[in-house]
């Protein structure tokens, strides 16, 4: 390893976003929000730095600070799977799933970020890439958006050409077919409809629902429609759903086994995958590989100004979730993000790394963390022996 090699520094951030929802709030089948945080790392080497995020608490930078900063110092950075392995380890008694793997994330991602910039390279050609471009479905169509502003954001999706939308269902099943209703009505025949329960439904409300989305308005994805830990409700659903419906979950799996889990119980119909929970880069590509041995497509859950390049990777490709808060938050952070052109975004092959740059003085409004800097010690100049005296 040369001294351009080494890590010399590592660097934690968090900022806190509002929603531009009503009221200030999103809702979706389980959950009301007013706020997403971003937690970023700043991985320093040779003149270079990389950078990696997740969305999660801000405890997830202090687990950074306290549990991967110091091991990361002096470190080789054009060996971002060796780090990976070790640092996983290592917090075996800190807690791996959860906010330890969100935490593993954006390190990693910053990780690849820095070899790829080393190396000059655009990440996904620094990756084992099947594609150089990855599809996208627009996403938001939040349960308390009046119906007004739900149509115009899938309306507004599928007039830039992307051919598949997904809105949130089952807060309130006795609204969603006037939301349906309007939505169908809006985007016409062509474009897909998806719906996501995020878990709100039992195992027969949801086997109910099945029929009536694909029925009524030829719904033909049904995202969580119970529980993702209620492993037998997601295969009882989808043994029991039209055969032209697809049920899909994963997007809260963070270490391997709840992937394979989903894969060996036969869950789901496609496996959903979130690169800035999953373990990051390294373990998106563990799971990429799950997903191919059981002959299942992978979808990416958000965070696309990183799925963008990271999917590229992914053999069994399906799509990737152009989720509303998070294409808002990262052009908020972030020059060099990416606009979907014929449904797809396609990482740009002129800039190195991610081809993110934070834009600093936007950010440090929402800041709620740090930052928090960790430098590798500065070796101190060993002194020469004495000459001996003169003869």
């Amino acid at each position: 390893m040369g001294p351009d090699q080494a890590i010399d520094s590592v660097t934690a951030h968090a900022f806190e976003v509002p929603t531009d929802g009503p009221d200030g709030r999103e809702q979706d089948g389980t959950l009301e929000w007013s706020s997403t945080t971003l937690v970023l790392v700043e991985v320093r080497a040779g003149g270079h730095a990389g950078v990696g995020y997740t969305y999660g608490d801000v405890s997830v930078a202090a687990f950074i600070d306290s549990e991967l900063a110091g091991p990361l110092l002096g470190s080789d950075a054009l060996a971002p799977p060796s780090r990976w392995r070790r640092l996983f380890g290592a917090i075996r008694n800190a807690g791996q799933p959860g906010v330890g793997a969100m935490a593993m994330s954006a390190v990693d991602i910053a990780l690849w970020d820095l070899k790829a910039r080393l190396l000059d390279l655009p990440l996904f050609q620094a990756l084992p890439s099947f594609h150089d471009r990855v599809p996208v479905y627009g996403s938001g169509g939040f349960t308390n958006y009046p119906l007004d502003r739900l149509v115009d954001q899938l309306t507004g999706w599928v007039s830039q050409g992307i051919p598949r939308v997904k809105m949130k269902t089952s807060r309130d099943p006795a609204r969603d077919p006037e939301r349906l209703d309007a939505v169908r009505k809006a985007i016409g025949g062509h474009a897909e409809l998806f719906t996501d329960a995020n878990g709100a439904l039992s195992r027969k409300e949801a086997q109910y629902w099945s029929h009536r989305f694909h029925g009524d308005w030829d719904v033909r994805w049904f995202e969580e429609p119970v529980s993702s830990a209620d492993i037998d409700g997601l295969r009882t659903v989808r043994d029991h759903a039209p055969g032209r419906m697809e049920v899909a979950a994963g997007e809260y799996g963070y270490v391997l086994r709840d992937f394979t889990n989903l894969l060996r119980a036969r869950a789901v119909d496609c496996l959903q995958a979130d690169v800035t929970r999953c373990g990051g880069i390294t373990g998106l590509l563990e799971v990429a590989g799950a997903a191919a041995a059981e002959q299942v497509d992978l979808s990416a859950h958000c965070a696309p100004a990183v799925s963008a390049h990271a999917f590229c990777a992914v053999r069994r490709l399906r799509h990737l979730e152009y989720f509303h808060d998070h294409v808002r938050i990262e052009r908020i952070l972030f020059e060099g993000t990416l606009s979907p052109a014929g449904g797809a975004l396609c990482p740009a092959s002129d800039r190195p790394g991610l081809g993110l740059e934070v834009k600093w003085a936007d950010a440090e409004r929402y800041r709620t963390h740090g930052p928090t800097v960790h430098h590798k010690p500065r070796q101190r100049p060993v002194p020469a022996p004495p000459r001996p005296p003169a003869a």
